[in-house]
């Protein structure tokens, strides 16, 4: 066992838990997880971004109460809209976890509460000056804000900003627009 994979063993162990344990909603959803869990199975250092150059990510889609407006941020790196998320860090307890502390750092909402299970898994291949990266298997959690909250753009991100979920910025309806939807059925709004 490598370095990296005796680090995040953890990780990979709940990457493998969650998504055996995971009721995907459709059969496209069910496809990607069974690609994650064989790319787990083939890489143990999958879940790290010093593993292979295809590895998990988490992140968290943030709503109103009302599941209205979701919270977006202005990727520095990407120069795109996007749900609050990233790489795996060896200190985190699991994806949960991980999605968690991504949306607070991200969002600066301390009181982000992801739910429990994923809502969405979206792999994806990066555009852009992403180092040894190439392609993400996302898993995907849903939260809604605390009423009153104000989020406060991080060093990752150009800006953060409420958007209505009808009316989603320009060029990210087709990859954010199912994501809200799952979103929000999951949440029951």
């Amino acid at each position: 066992m490598t370095a990296v994979a005796a680090a995040f063993a953890h990780l990979h162990a709940d990457a493998v838990h969650v998504l055996t344990g995971w009721s995907a909603p459709d059969p496209g959803q069910d496809r990607l997880r069974r690609d994650y869990l064989r790319h787990l199975a083939e890489h143990p250092e999958g879940v790290a971004k010093a593993g292979p150059p295809a590895h998990l990510t988490a992140s968290c889609v943030v709503l109103d109460g009302r599941g209205e407006r979701v919270l977006l941020t202005h990727h520095r790196r990407a120069d795109a809209w996007f749900q609050f998320g990233g790489h795996l860090e060896e200190d985190d307890a699991s994806l949960w976890a991980a999605a968690r502390r991504e949306a607070r750092e991200e969002s600066g909402i301390p009181g982000l509460e992801p739910l429990a299970d994923p809502v969405q898994l979206d792999r994806h291949v990066l555009v852009g000056s992403f180092g040894r990266c190439h392609e993400h298997l996302d898993v995907r959690y849903a939260a809604v804000a605390p009423e009153g909250s104000a989020a406060v753009v991080s060093e990752e991100s150009h800006d953060v900003r409420w958007w209505p979920v009808g009316s989603l910025p320009g060029g990210t309806a087709a990859e954010l627009a199912p994501l809200v939807s799952a979103a929000r059925a999951a949440l029951g709004l």
